[in-house]
């Protein structure tokens, strides 16, 4: 059944504010992501800095007690994997909080202001540690449920679902274009605090937009406080749910050394000279956004090619990690040995926009598959696992850094290749089951 409300290109109104909402909330998002790893690696983690950020030491000391000694470069890695990683984890009790007490619209709100906050305070060396725990429970109140919501917009059938979740994308990616260019210019040729700073004006402005389209956003699908639980006739969209998430999972965890190691090491190994001009290593991330729209508009074209043949999520998934690997494949091809040449510009900008292809065969399918299958009064925590999926594939691309400075360079490509190719694998030997399960 197709909603009669068409006004935003052809969808509902309402996806037009809670696109705008999630593009200033990526916009601080990937704001504080351009700057973090550099931030952390280049100056956080100098001696007589980090003695003077509260609980950084302990931290420290806990994580090594689990991992072993761990260099500045591979410490920073593993904090960076760990936030991202515990930032897209936490709406899974963001989620369960909106079905069974708050609701939607009264969580994300919060989720707002606890991130606006955040980031804020992240403008504060010493406060470093509870900046981050405002940031984990504003986004743990926020994405899982501004995911639901765009879902919840349509009526069951609707065929321009997952559509609106490439729209949805792509609006995403407006903000991660702009956040480099403000926070990330801001950052390194400013002070870091500066660029901190203008990713919390950034959330303040994406909490109007959401607050000015309330009337037009679905009502909350469960405010009674009840324990939400799954019946027997939900197990198997909740098993199949879970085991497509298995290869997003591994290949979104070699797709996301883009955005941790790689900028550490473009920041030396890459010539930024163009025309005379320095390009700051955060403007990757610019292009990246850009490259990412278009990948996802050829996605798009694509499929309405395609027509009816279109490819189901798990082939969708299985093409992704072929993308992925082949961007590390570039990438490990022209990365010199230790002490070589610098590797020119146009070179990464390659491997770009290779990845950036992948993400429309990522992101769309996976929310588009969880948002049409998901039992209706689990559809927000289970939407939340989707994101949870992509919080566990930060955390172990952490993990994988430990491999980087053992490995070099150019090896820990050629081992970020080897892990999109698993998921892969591990997407088309699922393909079939998932079928099944779905038909059941």
């Amino acid at each position: 059944m197709r909603s009669p409300d068409t006004v935003f290109f052809g969808h509902p109104k309402g996806l037009g504010f809670l696109a705008s909402t999630q593009a200033w909330e990526r916009f601080s998002f990937y704001g504080m992501q351009a700057l973090l790893p550099l931030y952390l690696a280049g100056h956080l983690l100098d001696a007589d800095v980090a003695a003077g950020v509260w609980g950084l030491a302990g931290l420290r000391t806990g994580i090594e007690a689990a991992t072993g000694p761990l260099s500045n470069t591979a410490f920073a890695a593993q904090l960076f994997g760990l936030y991202i990683g515990l930032f897209n984890i936490a709406p899974l009790l963001g989620g369960w909080l909106a079905d069974v007490a708050w609701g939607q619209r009264r969580t994300v709100m919060a989720g707002l202001v606890l991130m606006a906050a955040g980031h804020l305070a992240m403008a504060v060396e010493v406060l470093f540690l509870p900046a981050l725990g405002l940031l984990l429970a504003g986004g743990g109140c926020l994405k899982g449920n501004l995911y639901a919501q765009v879902g919840m917009l349509y009526a069951a059938g609707d065929t321009r679902r997952t559509r609106a979740y490439a729209i949805h994308l792509m609006a995403l990616n407006v903000g991660s274009v702009l956040a480099p260019l403000v926070c990330g210019t801001l950052g390194e040729e400013v002070g870091w605090h500066w660029g901190f700073g203008a990713a919390g004006i950034g959330m303040l402005a994406g909490l109007a937009i959401y607050v000015a389209g309330t009337r037009h956003l679905p009502p909350d699908q469960s405010r009674q406080r009840a324990v939400v639980v799954a019946s027997a006739g939900d197990l198997p969209a909740i098993i199949a749910i879970g085991l497509m998430l298995l290869p997003y999972m591994i290949v979104y965890a070699a797709a996301m050394q883009a955005y941790n190691l790689l900028l550490v090491w473009a920041e030396t190994a890459m010539n930024r000279d163009v025309a005379g001009f320095s390009v700051p290593v955060t403007w990757l991330l610019t292009v990246d956004g850009l490259l990412t729209i278009l990948g996802i508009g050829l996605a798009l074209r694509l499929w309405a090619w395609l027509g009816p043949r279109e490819p189901g999520t798990l082939a969708k998934l299985a093409v992704a990690g072929v993308l992925v690997a082949a961007a590390w494949v570039i990438l490990a091809l022209v990365t010199p040995d230790a002490g070589g040449a610098q590797v020119p510009f146009l070179a990464v900008l390659g491997f770009f926009f290779v990845i950036d292809l992948s993400y429309g065969w990522l992101d769309p399918p996976s929310n588009a598959f969880v948002s049409a299958h998901a039992p209706a009064r689990l559809a927000t925590t289970l939407m939340s696992l989707n994101i949870a999926a992509f919080g566990a594939a930060n955390i172990l691309s952490g993990w994988f850094g430990r491999f980087y400075e053992p490995l070099g360079p150019a090896g820990f490509w050629w081992l970020m290749a080897a892990v999109a190719l698993a998921g892969t694998v591990v997407a088309l030997v699922l393909r079939p089951l998932v079928a099944r399960l779905m038909r059941a």
